[in-house]
């Protein structure tokens, strides 16, 4: 277990707080998208996060749900707090995609945290892409995780679709499952790489749905490691 210290600490939504962490040790090896970390508070206990991100050149970003006592505990880190850290874990995503490939990139609720640094990727290799499209859903819209990014995103010509299942006052965007903005899509389905993380009914439902646009591959079994393990046919960045 290495040590890491909290740096910068973002509140997300009510529940949720992104953690800027620097390492006090040597750092460790480098995360691939949709891997994560066991993160462990002294007194508290350790639980699995994804990473969302690097910080600098050693630093990680993890974005944390408050969903019991050790994850409250991590969520209210402040600056200064030493954490242990230990990972990288899981497989993650093959990274890049095929040269040429549209991207779509499926998020449901916390799943969208591992999945931004495909997006950064994808923003930061655009030239290398067709069609980039993030598909984003929530329970209301105070749970839409990184909202100020969105724009960036759409700046860089990648198609941002958010929708809600509660809509609340003042919302005037689209209503229902992520998976009703599959309709949407534009591109071929036959060059699409599609990468997808949230809740598993959710991933089940978009990987039905991806396939039935064509979008060809093969089915991984859930690990059940992490709450919003990817569980769909991996054309998910390795065919197109």
């Amino acid at each position: 277990m290495r040590r890491y210290r909290v740096i910068d600490r973002i509140e997300e939504t009510a529940d949720t707080a992104t953690l800027a962490l620097e390492p006090v040790d040597e750092p460790l090896p480098v995360f691939r998208p949709g891997q994560f970390a066991m993160l462990h508070a002294s007194g508290a206990g350790e639980v699995p996060v994804r990473l969302s991100g690097r910080h600098g050149v050693a630093g990680l970003l993890h974005t944390v749900r408050a969903a019991g006592a050790t994850s409250g505990v991590l969520r209210a880190a402040t600056p200064g707090r030493v954490l242990g850290v230990r990972g990288p874990f899981g497989r993650g995503w093959a990274l890049p995609a095929p040269s040429d490939a549209d991207l779509v990139i499926v998020a449901g609720g916390l799943g969208l945290a591992p999945l931004r640094p495909v997006v950064g990727h994808a923003a930061a290799g655009r030239a290398r892409y067709g069609r980039v499209a993030v598909l984003i859903g929530a329970r209301t819209p105070e749970d839409l995780l990184f909202a100020d990014e969105y724009d960036d995103w759409r700046d860089e010509r990648i198609d941002v679709l958010t929708t809600v299942e509660r809509a609340g006052a003042g919302w005037t965007g689209r209503v229902g499952a992520v998976t009703g903005l599959l309709p949407l899509l534009r591109g071929d389905p036959a060059r699409t790489a599609a990468f997808v993380c949230g809740p598993e009914a959710m991933m089940r439902s978009a990987a039905r749905g991806l396939v039935a646009r064509g979008v060809a591959g093969r089915w991984v079994s859930p690990r059940r490691v992490v709450p919003g393990e990817t569980a769909l046919p991996r054309p998910a960045a390795t065919r197109r």
